[in-house]
Parts: C-alpha cells; structure tokens; sequence
C-alpha cells in the first residue's frame, strides 16, 4: 500500500508551497483522497504526466536552450570578437550542451545594443563621419587635384619657355608629359580605407 500525506506534507515532498498542490487538486493536476489527504506514488505520477515543463516558474532560469549557430556567428562578427565591454563575455563560450545560451546571447544582444548607442551619440556629437560620404569626398578632392595638375602646364608653359628662351610649344610638351607621368605614378598608389 502507498504511503498518503496531508496536503501540506505533500507540498513539502514536492518543494513546491501547500497553494501549488490545492491550485492542482481543485483544476484536476492531481487527485485527492475523499478525506482531502494525498497518495504519494500516485500523485507523483499524476503531477508528472499532467504538468507542463515550460509553464513552471524557473523553468526559463534551469533550461537553457542553445541558439542557433547563425545566430551566434552574427553576434560575433558584429562585435568583433574583439574584447566587448568590461565585464562581458561577447565570446560567447559554449555551455555544456553544446551551444551558446538564451542568457548568453541577450548579454551579447545588450552589449551590441550599448555599443550601437555610443556609435550614435559620437555620430550625433559630430565625432563620426559617414564613412560613403567621406569617401566621395576624399574622390572629390583627389579628382580636383589631378584636374589641376593637368591645366598646370598650359597656365605655366609660356611664361617658363619666355624664362628659359625656348619654343613655348617644346616647354608644354615637356612640362604636360612629366605631369601625366606623375600623375600615372601617384595613381599606382593603393590608397586603403579601413
């Protein structure tokens, strides 16, 4: 024969409080004697069977699911994966089941979020620049800077062949192709913008 509790030695072998058990005794969970005492094999099953894992209260902090590796990969290479925020962890170290935790994944998730706010209140600040805009600009200024060097020597050509006393033509032409080939070895120049 099984051993029978009271509702309240009950409670207490589950470790859940005495209104957990009448909450699962009044919605049918569970089932009590006539004399409102508590079959212990009995009732273990019934709670077993008819108790949904994922609406207990802590079930979210004693599981913990693996997010999915794109996931991961995202945060990681959005961060970086170089060093985070003090504190932090945005390495994002597997668990013991073998992917990286919900809790982990928010903590990168509010590190990601933090670090976007600081890049808008510098962007806001005036301390970034848009990095397209500050490349068309660069382009811009390189671009007036060639077109200035190739009108240098027709505005010069003259006044330095009158200088030197030689056929102004012959001065343009010398003075055009040492330009152009300046310019050609100046072009070979990788400029990187990182």
């Amino acid at each position: 024969m099984s051993q029978t509790l009271s509702m309240r030695a009950y409670a207490r072998h589950r470790g859940v409080s005495e209104g957990a058990v009448r909450k699962a005794v009044n919605t049918g969970r569970i089932t009590a004697n006539a004399d409102g005492s508590i079959d212990v094999q009995q009732a273990d099953e019934q709670w077993q069977r008819n108790t949904d894992a994922a609406q207990q209260r802590g079930a979210q902090r004693t599981t913990q699911r693996p997010v999915p590796n794109e996931a991961i990969q995202s945060v990681r290479e959005t961060l970086g994966e170089t060093g985070g925020v003090a504190g932090v962890n945005p390495g994002l170290s597997s668990s013991a089941s073998g992917g990286t935790t919900l809790l982990q994944a928010r903590t990168a998730n509010e590190v990601l979020k933090a670090q976007t706010s600081k890049v808008r209140l510098a962007r806001l600040k005036g301390e970034l620049v848009d990095r397209a805009e500050a490349v068309a600009h660069v382009y811009r200024i390189a671009r007036a800077e060639r077109e200035a060097w190739l009108n240098w020597p027709a505005r010069v050509a003259l006044q330095m062949a009158s200088d030197l006393q030689v056929p102004p033509h012959r001065m343009y032409t010398l003075l055009e192709s040492a330009v152009r080939q300046h310019l050609i070895e100046i072009g070979e120049i990788a400029v990187q913008i990182d």
